[in-house]
């Protein structure tokens, strides 16, 4: 059985300065909806979050918008998704959308994208979740960070037994692959999905 059924993407509210940016979030999004997974993201119309979730969209996918009443107008929140979920403040938007997602996807972004990724990559490292983890490191957006991950394992605030396993892909067609062979089997899913909500993060 399919186990990643939805997939949250964390990214900009800007375009960036490289056009290749929102050329891969318009080809995520298309992919997404081919493969008839929902985007749960930030629920913005701006930059690589407007662009991922227009383009899945255009091609018949399903999109659920998570935002914080405080940025419905700053991020121009996007009225035609499927499902718009305006939350009281960050914290209930970043605890919705993980509840809603099977897999993570980051694509460029700025500090919000960085913020919403180590979380996840935190609550991994702790045991909190196995969903999957990947960052999309389109014209190696993302090699800084990688290096600053290896950095910390090097000097041993990354120890044994609580290493980061994040899933690297450089274009949008390897993103679900790497995700599938890396999501639990859809019985683990289910145990794993009950004892999350026995301990409610």
């Amino acid at each position: 059985m399919e186990t990643i059924r939805s997939i949250c993407v964390y990214c900009g509210s800007g375009p960036g300065n490289d056009p290749a940016f929102i050329d891969a979030a318009h080809a995520f999004g298309a992919i997404l909806a081919k493969n008839d997974i929902t985007l749960v993201y930030g629920g913005g119309s701006l930059g690589l979050m407007g662009a991922t979730a227009q383009s899945a969209l255009e091609h018949g996918g399903k999109v659920v918008g998570i935002i914080p009443e405080f940025l419905t107008d700053r991020e121009k929140a996007l009225t035609h998704a499927h499902e718009m979920v305006v939350t009281r403040d960050m914290h209930e938007r970043k605890r919705i959308m993980f509840e809603r997602a099977d897999a993570f996807v980051a694509l460029p972004g700025g500090i919000g994208t960085l913020e919403e990724l180590v979380e996840q990559l935190t609550w991994a490292q702790l045991g909190r979740h196995r969903k999957p983890i990947l960052i999309l490191n389109t014209n190696g957006f993302w090699n800084p960070f990688s290096a600053l991950i290896e950095h910390m394992s090097k000097n041993a605030f990354i120890r044994p037994g609580l290493n980061v396993r994040i899933l690297t892909a450089s274009k949008p067609e390897e993103i679900l692959p790497k995700l599938r062979a890396a999501a639990p089997a859809s019985k683990e899913v289910e145990a794993i999905k009950a004892a999350t909500i026995v301990q409610q993060m």
